[in-house]
């Protein structure tokens, strides 16, 4: 059983490399259009509306955080391109798939939400590193260590993390059921507390 941390820090401390106006290209799951997603998370942004700390994350940059390539200034865009191309034929092996988003997990930094099945979300992600590593000497992140999940909110501070578990604890919220049809590389950044993103390319599954 996964213990409940007692105290929230804050996530969007700057990690090496980042900082103002830096961005990242990276593969994500997105959730436009997903109408349950999003309904599932407003019930949780409205739970939660009377805790402290916490950042709500608005449909829009709702996602499932896959494998990242590098900084853009970092990365020859050939290689991104050719990435693309190899991480197509890798995924057009895969089929669509349906998960589902159920009970959230408190972490010290975010409301985590994990996926079942996960079992198709790591063999994306792994299509995703074997196409990276087609094109580049080294595929950046360890391959260890993944957690599917998909965040509702994220903290923005240090305090106690009584308040926002008893709020989970009160709320029962209906699973929300997606479908995965495709993975999307987009140019990241966290220049305003929070994950945006403009889309680079989208690679259909199957």
């Amino acid at each position: 059983m996964t213990t409940r941390p007692e105290h929230m820090r804050n996530h969007w401390w700057w990690r090496p490399g980042w900082n103002v106006g830096r961005r990242f290209y990276t593969w994500h799951l997105t959730f436009g259009g997903q109408m349950d997603v999003h309904r599932f998370a407003e019930e949780y942004r409205t739970a939660l509306a009377g805790t402290e700390g916490l950042d709500p994350i608005p449909d829009q940059w709702l996602h499932l955080t896959m494998q990242g390539i590098g900084f853009i200034d970092e990365v020859d865009q050939a290689d991104v391109e050719a990435i693309v191309e190899a991480a197509r034929v890798r995924l057009a092996a895969i089929p669509a798939f349906d998960i589902t988003l159920s009970t959230p997990i408190l972490d010290p930094e975010a409301i985590l939400v994990p996926v079942q099945p996960d079992g198709p979300v790591r063999a994306v992600r792994n299509a995703i590193r074997a196409a990276i590593g087609d094109v580049l000497p080294e595929v950046p992140e360890k391959a260890e260590g993944f957690r599917p999940h998909v965040s509702v909110a994220y903290s923005h501070g240090e305090g106690q993390a009584g308040s926002i578990g008893q709020a989970l604890d009160v709320t029962d919220v209906p699973p929300a059921a997606a479908r995965v049809e495709s993975a999307e590389l987009i140019v990241l950044h966290r220049d305003n507390r929070m994950y945006e993103w403009e889309p680079y390319a989208r690679v259909h599954l199957g």
